[in-house]
């Protein structure tokens, strides 16, 4: 219950516009109450988190992430772009995904693995403070559940309305920029709480920013050797459904950046124009390349991965890292080769 706690409370706030790493590092702390209380072990809070930032909510239709808006300014396309198909392709990540995470966790407790708290870990320190400034801690007044979820929603439904009268990049700042507002008159007496916030998100972004640019600026450079244009002109020249080159050349780049959006970013502004010129479905098209860009991103080198299991949870990649592969790597990739035979069959 832990787990699908955890990645259920991501699936909302990354859905609803909210930065994964900021996801990450706001959802840790609850993440190990929860495994804590249950007694789960603590190696598969790095996946709850993974996964919950980065399946469906990022590939599917309506989504304000990053990765179903690139597409839009190759294919003229609106966010909801792809249609049943690939509502269908997020509901299956969602439900295979976290039926995995449970068959895993499961067997981790058959084998006596508990709860351990890593000493790498950034809630290490605070498991000896006193009880009774826990306990005060926990009796401090929140915000109430309403007001959370309501820009959130504001995002969506703002993003999704604006996208049809301007730009999706324009219409996702807007939307944003809506959601923080309508935050901060929602919660206007937490104020003086929102600086610390601002302070402790500042400094957890530099670890963010400096992990994923090292990861993608790996693969712009890999993207410049002979054998990329070797690689591209081969696929445009493979004989049978655009749909299946298109996703390997988008899942190939975003594996080698270790990026989603950093892959996209090069990718499609090489290969949409042609396929564009053959007439080839732009919605189709849009859906695809972005459940292209949710699969081998995952890799170990991904920054957001590396982000998780290191600085956020304070854990290794040996002990964390091969729950992500199965439900961030493989379960994506399943889902695409079902999209790609469906796109071709009914396009």
């Amino acid at each position: 219950m832990g787990a699908v706690c955890g990645y259920c409370r991501m699936r909302i706030m990354t859905y609803g516009g909210v930065s994964l790493f900021v996801v990450g590092f706001t959802v840790y702390p609850i993440a190990v109450s929860l495994f804590k209380l249950a007694d789960y072990p603590h190696r598969f809070i790095p996946v709850a988190i993974v996964f919950g930032a980065i399946s469906f909510t990022m590939t599917s239709p309506g989504s304000p992430e990053i990765q179903n808006i690139i597409p839009t300014e190759f294919f003229g396309t609106t966010p909801t772009a792809g249609g049943v198909i690939g509502v269908f392709m997020g509901l299956f990540i969602m439900i295979a995904g976290g039926l995995w995470i449970r068959y895993m966790m499961q067997r981790a407790l058959k084998n006596g693995e508990r709860f351990d708290l890593p000493k790498d870990s950034p809630m290490y320190s605070l498991e000896k403070e006193p009880v009774q400034e826990l306990a005060a801690a926990r009796e401090s007044v929140l915000p109430k559940p309403i007001f959370a979820l309501l820009p959130l929603v504001l995002v969506i439904v703002s993003l999704n309305i604006m996208a049809y009268y301007m730009p999706a990049k324009t219409a996702v700042l807007v939307a944003l920029l809506l959601g923080v507002i309508a935050t901060w008159l929602l919660n206007i007496k937490f104020v003086t709480q929102y600086w610390q916030s601002l302070a402790a998100g500042a400094q957890n972004s530099l670890i963010a920013i400096a992990n994923t640019c090292a990861v993608v600026g790996f693969g712009s450079v890999a993207a410049q050797v002979p054998a990329f244009d070797v690689f591209l002109n081969a696929l445009l020249d493979t004989a049978g459904s655009p749909f299946l080159s298109l996703a390997l050349f988008v899942t190939v780049i975003c594996g080698i950046t270790g990026s989603a959006s950093g892959g996209l970013g090069i990718a499609l502004p090489l290969i949409a124009p042609e396929y564009m010129d053959r007439g080839v479905d732009p919605g189709a098209m849009h859906r695809i390349s972005a459940l292209a860009s949710g699969g081998l991103d995952s890799l170990p080198h991904n920054g957001f991965v590396v982000t998780t299991i290191r600085a956020i949870c304070g854990e290794t990649h040996k002990r964390a890292y091969t729950p992500i592969f199965f439900v961030c790597t493989v379960v994506p990739t399943i889902a695409l080769g079902i999209a790609v035979a469906l796109y071709t069959i009914f396009y």
